[in-house]
């Protein structure tokens, strides 16, 4: 698996490229935004699975290289820093990426999430066809709309941008709405992990899902448990607002 890092800091990166290395990543170092954008550029060169992010950069914010890193490509990002406040946690997956993970971290804590992010969903074998894909009929929850084939969400008609990992916790509750998944169960299916310290990971996205759609109804804690969708039963869910255009 090869991994970009970008890191401004040459002995954190060399210590944490040969730990890495250990695990049979192929690391390649990036020490500012723009390096790591020239990196990520098209070429002969196998495609970096994951990019780990810190936030810390010379030349910009890594929140901006997020963005612009989202915006020419898909690969996973995942953001390193100290910043461990939850609206910047929240502010960094809205921007696309799909971990956060706070300094100081655990190795093995780091590896479990380059792992689980890097866990692609692949279609299956032959594909669908494009009749096939707009014959699936999209899911309606009062004014939400998912259309699974295209990974498009929608309320009261207005398309809400959602990163990977948000549509898919959002596309999981749908399916069933009213069904309870524990939590162990939602990370188990949304990241292919069962590792339990993505369970704030899985908090944030939850946050940020209720932030995006504008209705914080919609998603119920089962304190205790986990997390379903509550569909209103006609109309507008209590306490929710229209997107904004």
């Amino acid at each position: 698996m090869r991994l970009l890092l970008v890191e401004d800091d040459d002995h954190v990166a060399a210590a944490l490229s040969a730990v890495l290395a250990r695990h049979g990543l192929s690391v390649v170092h990036a020490r500012s935004g723009e390096e790591a954008l020239q990196a990520l550029l098209p070429d002969d060169a196998e495609p970096f699975a994951v990019v780990l992010l810190d936030l810390g950069l010379p030349d910009q914010d890594g929140f901006e290289v997020c963005g612009r890193i989202r915006r020419t490509c898909t690969t996973p990002v995942i953001m390193v820093t100290a910043r461990s406040d939850v609206r910047s946690r929240i502010h960094g997956l809205n921007l696309g990426a799909d971990d956060y993970v706070v300094k100081p971290y655990d190795t093995g804590e780091l590896l479990a999430r380059i792992h689980a992010v890097s866990r692609r969903t692949t279609p299956a074998a032959g594909g669908e066809s494009a009749e096939e894909a707009a014959a699936v009929e999209p899911l309606r929850l009062g004014l939400v709309t998912v259309e699974l084939p295209t990974r498009q969400v929608s309320v009261a008609g207005a398309v809400v941008p959602l990163t990977r990992k948000e549509f898919d916790l959002l596309a999981l509750l749908a399916q069933r709405p009213g069904v309870v998944f524990r939590r162990e169960q939602i990370i188990s299916e949304v990241w292919r992990t069962s590792w339990e310290g993505t369970g704030r990971t899985l908090e944030v996205h939850i946050a940020s899902l209720r932030a995006k759609l504008r209705m914080p109804a919609l998603i119920e804690t089962v304190r205790g448990v986990g997390y379903r969708l509550v569909v209103p039963a006609a109309g507008a869910a209590p306490g929710t607002r229209p997107p904004a255009s």
